[in-house]
């Protein structure tokens, strides 16, 4: 085993790299969003998933506001060390749009469909 360094990652020009979380007991692909080599650093340290907020240039601990938690099961990198793999247990929405997951629009047959509801409504 080698010690982990977040610095060894490959992050892009402006410092970061993305970060696809998937439901650690599903394989539900809940979200993508972007961590720093500190934001990453926070994540192993804490336990709770740390995200580089680009629109608002400042780390976003998950659910920190919303309730919305994402907690670390495990953290894989790729090949490329070039992006990452969270592996979390999900408390409630992972996407502002309060659905489960962020990927619930398909495209089928040139048409947009919509996948899921918001949480607080009931689902297909």
């Amino acid at each position: 085993m080698t010690k982990f360094d977040p610095t060894s990652l490959k992050f892009n020009d402006a410092g970061l790299l993305p970060a696809i979380a998937q439901q650690h007991d599903t394989g539900e692909v809940l979200m993508l969003a972007w961590m720093n080599a500190q934001a990453v650093a926070m994540t192993l340290e804490t336990g709770q998933v740390t995200y580089w907020s680009r629109s608002r240039s400042e780390f976003w601990v998950k659910g920190k506001t919303s309730g919305h938690t994402q907690r670390l099961i495990d953290m894989r990198i790729d090949c490329d060390r070039d992006c990452i793999l969270v592996l979390v247990d999900q408390t409630g929405a992972a996407c502002h749009t309060n659905r489960r997951n962020c990927f619930y629009t398909s495209v089928l047959d040139g048409e947009e469909v919509e996948l899921l509801k918001p949480m607080n409504q009931p689902q297909p």
